[in-house]
């Protein structure tokens, strides 16, 4: 009889795991009809479970038994769909105002949920005036910023030059993003408009001539502020195809302290990871430095073709400890060093929230060391993760002396963005130390700003300066400035009162025989040099009609207004919400990852928050 039960159960238990699998693909939207991005789509009782993409979409597959899935996303309500015979959804999630009204500005965490937030607050709950004051920026022991003190209009007769490095990070956006999507407005000193304009890919042309950056201008009437002018300026490094790509001399620096143990920092990170080691060839090596109360290799230098052996030594990390990171670097280096190709790539990328507590005496003694590897040949990127104790401003300082790139990676898909999609210029350098020098005309110019870059400012005499330090530009990379310009004939409350200059050389004459409204210099050094190369673009001040501009302009100064906007800024005119989403939908182009209508989605989340949390904001 036990055999015969035995024999049915087997059948039956053999029948139901032959049941077929089936597919569910579908659209998951807001109340508006606009589609939401990292939705945790799921089934009941399952470990099944798959996330919407950038355009909302999803695709599951799950027993053909399923009844039900469930959609979950913070700051929405939970929904349960049944399934019937039709294999694709379109799901409508409705916001959750309860969570919406509870989360306060700046580090007060939603009351119905504990996260990792662990700002301090006073007895009644508000954030320390002192906290807004200090003049490090924003810190409270948790998570810091530096302090941004916004660009103002300078009168062009008075200074007509001005001089930058490039910014290829991206780290400020995705942080945004975190904050967003996690019920709060950002900290002032966290929006750095230059990054968030520079996180999206634009159409510019490739550089044709004996140069690896090409230039593009473009000027039109400022949408914000009537009456001025916006100088839209575009660079586009060389794409390198991946298998033309020099072969690379890796090694990861890993953070493994006790901080890292939430699961959106070592966890994610781990993940992360791995999609770069996918992305490796024989040819490149890979080395794994774990630091923590002490450093230690994980992983010698191994052949990118070892995957498996890579992941394993990725899956054994575990965190616990203090913050040794200054002892970590000393050792990532060493690695670097010891293996180092003449003319391959050679970086260490460092993973961390940025909390270094012990380790190299001082933060400057941690500094210098960067900069002398970087001066022979061993750069440094940085990816942050995590929040609650997030140093962003310890973080940015170091990837910038290391010659490195800088992003925050909040999540598995901007970890692909960064590791997949934009490999090349992730990790393989083709012009490094790249700055502009502008000269105004004072006859068609009266004033002029630029629009973030505040802390890539330099001297005017450093842009000749060899042994000056400045951002590099990978294969593929863009870079977007955007001026606003008071023109010669405009009036505006903008411009600062000064006297005309009673000593300096009168080139009125000259300047009012020509066009040309800017001429913009271009410095830079080919990797393996030291010698920067000079060429230059001079720009007339003929402006386009705004609808006849490029996607390119339209798009980028919808981000700059966006950043305008969360900063609060005193320049921001007329700026709105409601103009950034209608200015940016105008301007997706082709948009395939779905990052640019992902941006109106966070507009319109800022937009809810913002009304609540505007006043405290500004205090």
């Amino acid at each position: 009889m036990k055999f015969k039960i035995f024999i049915v159960l087997s059948v039956f238990l053999t029948a139901f795991a032959l049941l077929p699998d089936r597919i569910i693909t579908g659209t998951v939207q807001d109340t508006s009809q606009n589609p939401l991005a990292g939705v945790l789509v799921t089934t009941k009782g399952s470990q099944v479970t798959a996330r919407t993409d950038r355009n909302g979409q999803f695709s599951i597959k799950v027993p053909v038994i399923t009844r039900s899935l469930v959609f979950k996303f913070f700051g929405y309500l939970d929904k349960q769909v049944s399934l019937g015979s039709d294999s694709m959804l379109l799901v409508t999630l409705k916001s959750d105002v309860r969570v919406l009204q509870e989360v306060v500005v700046l580090g007060q965490t939603p009351a119905v949920k504990k996260t990792d937030f662990s700002f301090a607050k006073t007895s009644a709950g508000q954030m320390p005036n002192s906290v807004m004051s200090a003049p490090l920026g924003y810190a409270d022991g948790a998570e810091s910023y530096k302090m941004i003190n916004e660009n103002g209009f300078q009168v062009a007769a008075q200074t007509p030059v001005t001089t930058f490095s490039v910014d290829v990070d991206r780290a400020s956006y995705s942080n945004v993003r975190r904050f967003l999507n996690m019920g709060q407005m950002p900290p002032l000193d966290a929006v750095r408009i230059e990054e968030m304009i520079n996180y999206f890919e634009y159409e510019y042309p490739q550089p044709t001539g004996p140069h690896p950056i090409s230039l593009t201008t473009e000027m039109t009437d400022s949408p914000w502020n009537p009456g001025l002018k916006l100088v839209h300026i575009g660079l586009q490094a060389k794409t390198v195809p991946v298998q033309n790509l020099p072969a690379s001399n890796l090694v990861f620096l890993i953070d493994v302290s006790g901080s890292m143990m939430d699961q959106n920092k070592l966890p994610l990170l781990k993940q992360a990871f791995k999609l770069l080691v996918d992305q490796l060839r024989k040819q490149d090596k890979i080395a794994i430095v774990a630091y923590a109360g002490a450093a230690g290799m994980i992983l010698p230098p191994t052949s990118g073709g070892e995957k498996m052996k890579i992941r394993e030594a990725l899956d054994n990390l575990q965190a616990g400890g203090s913050t040794a990171g200054g002892e970590g670097i000393e050792l990532a280096y060493k690695l670097a060093k010891e293996n180092f190709l003449e003319k391959g790539n050679n970086r260490v990328i460092l993973a961390t929230d940025g909390d270094f507590n012990v380790g190299v005496s001082s933060e400057a003694d941690l500094q210098r060391l960067i900069e002398q590897k970087r001066k022979e040949g061993v750069f440094l990127s940085i990816m942050g993760f995590g929040m609650g104790n997030y140093k962003d401003s310890h973080i940015e300082t170091l990837a910038d002396k290391g010659n490195g790139n800088y992003a925050y990676i909040d999540n598995i898909q901007e970890a692909r963005k960064e590791f997949v999609q934009e490999f090349g210029g992730t990790l393989f350098t083709v012009a490094k130390d790249v700055k502009i020098q502008i000269e105004f005309n004072p006859a068609h110019v009266q004033g002029y700003r630029l629009i973030g870059y505040e802390n890539r400012a330099l001297r005017n005499e450093e842009f000749h300066d060899d042994k000056k330090d400045a951002g590099d530009m990978g294969s593929g990379h863009s870079v977007t400035a955007i001026y606003e310009i008071i023109p010669a004939s405009a009036k505006s409350a903008y411009l600062p009162q000064a006297d005309p200059l009673k000593y300096q050389q009168n080139n009125s004459s000259v300047a009012g025989t020509t066009q040309e409204m800017l001429t913009i210099k271009v410095r830079y050094k080919a990797p393996e040099s030291e010698k920067s190369v000079l060429f230059d673009l001079a720009v007339n001040k003929a402006s386009k009609p705004w609808n006849d501009c490029s996607e390119n302009l339209r798009f980028a100064s919808s981000v700059a207004e966006f950043g305008l906007v969360l900063r609060n800024s005193e320049y921001k005119g007329a700026a709105t919400y409601e103009d950034v989403i209608s200015r940016a939908k105008a301007a997706f182009g082709k948009d395939e990852e779905g990052y640019r209508s992902e941006m109106v989605r966070l507009v319109k989340l800022a937009k809810s928050l913002d009304g609540s949390q505007q006043t405290a904001r500004k205090e």
